[in-house]
């Protein structure tokens, strides 16, 4: 596998900020799809400040996700995901990592749409259920049969990241390598945009 030229990869990068102007770029997509991941060397290629919304929302409550999943359900956890997206989306340079159902919410969806560049890392059930499965922090993964629960929920979610404004394939690669593929993704979109 070639690297990329670092002075090449370095200008992509400083296009990118530029033609970003300020708009946050948000991740969307399932549990173990490398959001995070992806997400921080974004953030640090672009010169931006890297948010995962799950860490934000847990700071906010002051309590972890499983716990307030378990303590107050999945609905109150999505209500205080949406008000913790929403107050991040207001911060300009933002590289955001948001949970797995996020996105699927209407109201996050509409929210992020209309004030980020969404991009959804998009991987195979396998490699995902290989990376959730290293991991015992995933509620909605607590059950009898976690693979076909992973399964059913890529069937549910896929057709809304569908909806995000550009799509990368998270493949078994240095996140390294995914994060330029996001980089070169978006560019193309917005200059697709501006034309």
């Amino acid at each position: 596998m070639t690297r990329p030229d670092p002075a090449l990869r370095q200008a992509r990068a400083e296009e990118l900020a530029e033609l970003l102007d300020g708009r946050p770029l948000v991740l969307v997509g399932m549990m173990g799809a490398g959001k995070t991941t992806v997400g921080r060397r974004l953030a640090a290629r672009l010169n931006r400040q890297f948010l995962d919304s799950d860490e934000e929302i847990e700071k906010a409550a002051q309590m972890s996700v499983p716990e307030i999943f378990e303590q107050r359900g999945e609905p109150e956890f999505r209500a205080g995901e949406t008000r913790v997206i929403a107050r991040v989306l207001k911060t300009r340079g933002v590289v955001l990592a948001t949970g797995g159902g996020a996105f699927v919410n209407q109201e996050t969806r509409a929210l992020v749409k209309a004030e980020a560049i969404s991009v959804w890392l998009k991987a195979e059930i396998g490699i995902l259920f290989d990376r959730v499965s290293r991991r015992s922090n995933r509620p909605l993964l607590k059950t009898a049969n976690p693979r076909a629960t992973l399964e059913k929920l890529i069937e549910e979610r896929y057709p809304i990241y569908a909806e995000a404004d550009v799509t990368v394939t998270s493949r078994d690669v240095p996140q390294e390598a995914v994060a330029s593929d996001v980089v070169q993704a978006v560019l193309a979109y917005l200059k697709q945009q501006d034309t």
